[in-house]
């Protein structure tokens, strides 16, 4: 780990390079002056599980360098103080980008042991274009819809039917979506975010993100470095890659994964008799995959949806033993109603997942330079898909909106800083969403920050999650600013939990918090 951090340390330098600076005139002063001046009026949304819990709305620009044209509406969560020694609002993003953030707040607030969670107030938020922040964006409803075409385009029937479902979700975006699509995008997204800020009297932001939200927190102390308190990024972005590269890198990670899981439903071969042999296994996966494709599981799961359903397994182990269930009882028994309920648990999308989807796109694929040219994806994803066969190409086909999308790329941010108090990054060696590289590339930029590694860790957001060990260094750096300072890459290492079990009566699959979170971080993002 050592050694891969300090190549990367010695790498940053000629990255910047080609990366976009901040906008000299990202200032805080109009729109911040005038949230200041708004307010906020907070009223119970409370809960049976969040007594607590308060809402409310916050008007901010559609272009903040208009601050006095079309008005947009920002949705809020806060659990409020409780403490005599108050540090101010934390804001919690789970990423995405198109993730809802109004649950967020709850969970972190009844996650961190409660001195600590006392003083503040947790804050949550639906990025712009989100939820019940308004307007809210959905592009095409229904367009994962199941039966999807197979995403392997081994035909060129099959890839013209996946570009047109492409093609079409731009369009539908652009037409339906002209004057707000140029504002779906991290920059305006982190200039909202200084509005919270304002909005709630504070001089200084405490944050915590995950996933796209590291990149969210990045972005937001390169252009505000001085109102930064504490920052805290946990399964880290790769910044250097925004987002082309990074998705190419994410299929390699995925497939290693899919093959750990495979392992894993080999070693438990008693329970699931599907073989001991993980390749075995594996061929078993792709012969379910094959026979799908030529009829869909319930008139629901073919080809597409069976790779939708698996990829949270790569997200989090603790799926793990419900789609060792469902993958065994198919291939032993050819029963189809366990992998139709694990497509509905895990996949299915909903109007919730149109508008995540609708954010995604309008965000990854204004946020930076995408090929317009389909053979440049073709030649990238079938070089992927030799090496990486899981999820290459559904992966591809969830992005491939961005060649053809209505709005030019403004360009990623250089995130390189060094006028920031300590940050504190959590990563863990094998995640496949955000894999470790980002995170050490992250550490590198970000000068000062402390690196905390889980070592053999899988899964995609790891603090708050059941590891004590990682959990204890984020409660020292909420509660008096103590990061962790080691030699070298790396600061502090905690050895990663253990796989979960197959279900049983006795065993559950895995901790309620790392279920809880896994579930509010969701899947692509």
């Amino acid at each position: 780990m050592n050694t891969r951090a300090a190549v990367l340390c010695a790498a940053v330098a000629v990255v910047a390079g080609t990366l976009t600076a901040a906008p000299a005139d990202a200032s805080p002063s109009s729109t911040a002056r005038a949230a200041g001046a708004a307010g906020l009026t907070w009223k119970s949304c409370r809960t049976a599980d969040r007594p607590t819990l308060q809402c409310a709305s916050l008007k901010v620009p559609l272009d903040h360098d208009d601050p006095s044209g079309k008005q947009i509406t920002l949705a809020l969560s806060r659990v409020p103080h409780t403490a005599k020694t108050f540090q101010g609002p934390l804001l919690v993003n789970p990423g995405g980008p198109g993730g809802g953030g109004l649950s967020l707040a709850g969970f972190i607030a009844s996650a961190l042991p409660k001195a600590v969670a006392a003083q503040y107030d947790v804050i949550g938020f639906d990025p712009r274009g989100v939820g019940k922040s308004s307007p809210a964006l959905n592009c095409e409803p229904g367009h994962f819809a199941a039966v999807r075409p197979d995403s392997v385009p081994s035909t060129e029937a099959i890839e013209q039917a996946n570009l047109t479902r492409a093609r079409s979700f731009a369009e539908a975006c652009g037409k339906k979506y002209a004057s707000v699509l140029p504002y779906i995008d991290t920059i305006s997204t982190v200039r909202d975010m200084d509005a919270i800020r304002a909005a709630v009297g504070a001089g200084k932001l405490n944050y915590f993100g995950y996933s796209y939200g590291t990149y969210l927190g990045a972005v937001y102390a390169k252009l505000y470095p001085q109102r930064v308190r504490r920052l805290v990024l946990d399964s880290i972005v790769d910044p250097t890659g925004v987002w082309y590269d990074d998705n190419l890198t994410q299929d390699l990670a995925f497939n290693d994964r899919h093959r750990a899981l495979m392992a894993w439903i080999a070693k438990y071969d008693k329970t699931y008799k599907l073989g001991a042999d993980p390749e075995k296994v594996e061929a078993e996966w792709y012969a379910m995959r094959a026979a799908l494709a030529k009829k869909p599981a319930g008139g629901k799961v073919g080809a597409s949806e069976l790779e939708d359903t698996f990829l949270p397994g790569g997200y989090y182990n603790g799926y793990w033993p419900h789609l060792a269930e469902a993958f065994a009882a198919y291939a032993n028994d050819k029963k189809t109603g366990p992998l139709v309920e694990a497509y509905e648990n895990f996949a299915a999308v909903d109007a919730s997942g149109d508008n995540g989807y609708s954010v995604y796109t309008s965000v990854q694929c204004r946020d930076a330079s995408w090929p317009r040219d389909w053979d440049e994806w073709r030649s990238d994803n079938w070089s992927a898909y030799a090496k990486a066969p899981f999820m290459t190409w559904s992966n591809a086909w969830y992005n491939a909106p961005c060649a053809f999308w209505p709005t030019k790329p403004l360009g990623p941010v250089n995130l390189a800083n060094g006028a920031l108090p300590p940050a504190l990054l959590f990563q863990a060696t094998d995640d496949a969403a955000t894999p470790y590289e980002g995170g050490a590339m992250m550490h590198s930029l970000l000068r000062g920050s402390s690196f905390v590694v889980e070592q053999g860790g899988q899964n995609h957001g790891i603090a708050l999650s059941g590891n004590s060990c990682l959990d204890k260094h984020l409660a020292a750096y909420l509660t008096d600013g103590t990061v962790p300072r080691g030699v070298g890459g790396v600061d502090a290492v905690c050895k990663a939990q253990s796989d979960p079990k197959p279900l049983s009566a006795k065993v559950a699959s895995r901790t309620a918090h790392g279920s809880t979170l896994h579930g509010l971080l969701g899947f692509r993002g």
